[in-house]
């Protein structure tokens, strides 16, 4: 399974779905801007977006959510090690957690933990736990040469349509 993003203004985003109304998107704001993001086996629709294989995955996404995405820069000679470690040893329910998903990139070294949570202070909760701790000794990586491979952490609004249930 293949997951797909781009990054957009969201009036552009939305017109994917009137192209393509077999695919169902999820669409996420932030301050920064929005993003489109789908599941499937293999069509792809953005001509500027990011493919991932989904390693491991957890849960569905639902209407009100709160999305935060860890995006870990990983040496190719390390990325073997890293993907085992994560596929076996990250949980597969955290509480308050309802969806995440583990994307390794088709292209480049940058890696994705997406988690779907129900809200900021679901997530802000978390981050205040042991398990919190865990996952970060999880997901550690080799300190990458290049400031701009650095860790980092980018949260979402999962967009809701106006009149939608």
């Amino acid at each position: 399974m293949k997951a797909h993003m781009t990054n957009g203004t969201l009036d552009f985003l939305l017109k994917l779905e009137e192209k393509h109304p077999n695919i169902s998107f999820h669409f996420m704001t932030s301050n920064s801007g929005a993003l489109a993001y789908y599941e499937n086996s293999d069509k792809k629709v953005f001509s500027a977006g990011r493919t991932y294989e989904i390693v491991k995955q957890s849960g569905n996404f639902i209407k009100k959510a709160y999305i935060v995405m860890n995006t870990i820069t990983v040496n190719e000679e390390d990325q073997i090690v890293f993907e085992d470690r994560i596929k076996n040893k990250l949980v597969n329910k955290i509480d308050d957690c309802h969806a995440y998903r583990f994307l390794k990139p088709v292209k480049g070294n940058k890696f994705v933990i997406l988690t779907v949570w129900k809200s900021v202070e679901s997530y802000n909760n978390w981050k205040k736990s042991q398990r919190y701790q865990d996952a970060q000794k999880i997901l550690h990586a080799e300190t990458p040469a290049y400031p701009s491979d650095l860790p980092f952490t980018t949260s979402y609004i999962l967009y809701e349509k106006e009149g939608a249930n």
